[in-house]
């Protein structure tokens, strides 16, 4: 009994084994379809296009206008916000003190200088009595002695007069500059004192200066624009103010002596041509500078991805794609300059790049 069980059990196994020999495998896991896309031509060209800076206007000479001299203010002879012109006379200070302290220096002046007079005559008729042994030699230097002091007791005069006249010189301030005049910041009998007293700031204003801060790796460019003809620069410059083009170009007048080590930039300042006064110090406004690139490598800004902080393009390379990395530039327009990563001739993905990934088959459209 028990080997007929055997048997049969032996039986159904190899029956089973028959049948499944016998079904068809199921085959792998078939490829996805192949992605439909739109793909281009990677061209060098030649590109016009603006670099845009933040800038600051500042005025290209600005000084503050401070009390030399103490007393009141007698007078103001300006309107805030006016244009003066260099020697203009702006304020008056109380001139009575200055005046009086002048008038006393020539008066002190006067009295050394008759009593040099006389130290003078001295000296001489005692020289001529020492040749005749007529006086004692003490005398004689001590006539000198007098003399010299005289001399000095003169120049020390001299130098007193020259320093009340100038008081009371120092007691009218008058424009340094063409320029435009603020808001004074003293009234009329205000009391003042020698360089501690602000009375107003005068700034030129045409033309006027717009500051910038460069990349240092954009040094050697504006140094080629530096050292350029006028002729070659005259438009390179513009100024955007609110939305709205400045009218007038600028010229780059100077670049700083040194790269800021803590932001990697330097300074620098292009000057405009300012006649209605439009621009003001301390405005903020952003500087267009016109660039040109002869062979510039461009594609369309829609075939670029972002993974990770890098931009990555699609390579078609027979029906396959493979991913690029790329330095992504300037965008111009609709297309965007590419800095590395790519030449031209390469064919690349423009349309479908999301249903992409490394190795995806494609279908060109």
């Amino acid at each position: 009994m028990l080997s007929r069980n055997i048997q049969s059990c032996s039986l159904i196994a190899g029956i089973t084994l028959l049948a499944a020999c016998g079904e068809p495998q199921p085959s792998g896991m078939q490829a996805p379809p192949a992605a439909t896309v739109s793909v281009t031509t990677v061209q060098a060209r030649a590109v016009s296009y603006y670099d845009e800076i933040p800038a600051n206007v500042k005025a290209l000479q600005e000084v503050e206008l401070r009390a030399q001299v103490s007393g009141y203010i007698t007078g103001i002879y300006f309107k805030e916000g006016d244009q003066v012109k260099k020697g203009q006379k702006l304020y008056t200070i109380d001139q009575q003190q200055t005046q009086a302290n002048y008038q006393q220096a020539l008066a002190n002046l006067s009295v050394q200088e008759a009593n040099l007079a006389k130290a003078e005559k001295d000296v001489e008729r005692y020289r001529e009595l020492d040749k005749k042994d007529a006086i004692a030699k003490q005398q004689v230097d001590y006539a000198e002695a007098t003399y010299e002091a005289a001399v000095k007791q003169v120049e020390a005069a001299r130098a007193m007069v020259s320093s009340s006249q100038t008081n009371v010189r120092y007691s009218t301030i008058v424009a340094p500059f063409d320029g435009t005049i603020g808001i004074s910041q003293v009234r009329l009998g205000a009391s003042v004192s020698p360089g501690q007293t602000l009375l107003n700031t005068v700034s030129s204003n045409d033309p006027i200066g717009v500051d910038i801060a460069v990349d240092q790796r954009e040094i050697l460019r504006f140094s080629q624009l530096l050292n350029s003809s006028a002729a070659d620069t005259d438009s390179v410059f513009q100024l955007v103010l609110g939305g709205e083009i400045y009218p007038h170009f600028g010229t780059l007048s100077f670049i700083d002596r040194a790269v800021d080590p803590q932001t990697g930039t330097i300074k620098m300042r292009i000057e405009f041509p300012n006649p209605e006064h439009v621009l003001r110090p301390g405005m903020s406004a952003t500087l267009r500078v016109a660039s040109y690139a002869e062979n510039a490598i461009t594609v369309p800004f829609k075939s670029l991805t972002e993974l990770l902080g890098e931009f990555l393009v699609y390579v078609v390379q027979d029906d396959k794609v493979s991913q690029q990395k790329v330095a992504k530039g300037r965008q111009i327009g609709m297309d965007v300059i590419i800095e590395s990563g790519l030449k031209s001739g390469q064919t690349i993905v423009v349309e479908g790049v999301q249903k992409l990934r490394e190795g995806s088959t494609i279908s060109i459209q």
